[in-house]
């Protein structure tokens, strides 16, 4: 079983080194590339106000936040959560900044890059021309962005899984391995072998005497250098 999570978050501005905090993050889980339903989600107190232009992104305020629980209070959950399975991230440098900025205030186990894919990176590699944010991927794959009028950590997480495996090429093959299945079970149902096997005696040849003289007629009107007189026999290419 391939476990990794997808995820989010949102803070206050773009240094946790100049002072910016975390204010929520989001998390979906996947299970074999499949979102399973199960999910962490939190808003948090950042013990400081959010700026204007930061609101303007996700439109977390400071009144909104001022009720939720520090991250001291969220942080052991949340590592629970993400356990030690890959997590899955974009634009990765920018959430793991702040996450570790976070985990390190609280004296908790920080989180290597080792463990992370950044989609940013993956994207990058794939579409060189890009744009490649969140919304224009959305838009490469038609993955339907439609609710997201501003960010959120959850929101985003979950558009993500979708772009992730698009990145990753997995989803027409799962439509294909899909289809097969539906197939067999329609064939179990209808009182068909679901496995496919070698026929038990071999189907009449339905060429006749008639097709191949036609065949051969056709074939003299295009000269004599046609490529079909190659396979003729040596007496029937004379």
């Amino acid at each position: 079983m391939l476990r990794e999570i997808v995820l989010d978050t949102e803070t206050t501005g773009l240094d946790p080194r100049k002072g910016d905090r975390l204010i929520e993050i989001g998390c979906i889980e996947l299970v074999n590339r499949i979102p399973t339903g199960h999910e962490f989600h939190r808003f948090i107190n950042p013990e400081r106000s959010v700026p204007a232009e930061a609101e303007a992104v996700h439109g977390l305020s400071t009144a909104f936040l001022l009720d939720k629980p520090l991250f001291a209070e969220v942080w052991s959950d949340f590592i629970d959560f993400i356990a030690g399975d890959t997590l899955v991230i974009h634009n990765a440098v920018f959430d793991i900044g702040f996450l570790n900025a976070e985990l390190e205030r609280v004296s908790g186990p920080v989180i290597s890059m080792s463990r992370v894919v950044d989609t940013l990176q993956l994207a990058r590699r794939k579409h060189p021309a890009g744009p490649n944010s969140l919304d224009a991927l959305c838009k490469r794959y038609g993955i339907d962005n439609s609710k997201r009028i501003k960010h959120g950590a959850l929101m985003d997480s979950l558009l993500l899984a979708d772009v992730y495996v698009e990145l990753l090429g997995e989803r027409q093959a799962s439509l294909v391995l899909n289809a097969e299945r539906a197939s067999a079970a329609r064939g179990a149902q209808n009182g068909a072998a679901a496995v496919r096997g070698p026929r038990p005696t071999p189907l009449p040849i339905r060429l006749t005497d008639e097709l191949v003289a036609a065949h051969r007629a056709f074939v003299e009107t295009l000269g004599p250098k046609a490529l079909w007189k190659r396979y003729f026999a040596p007496d029937e290419a004379a």
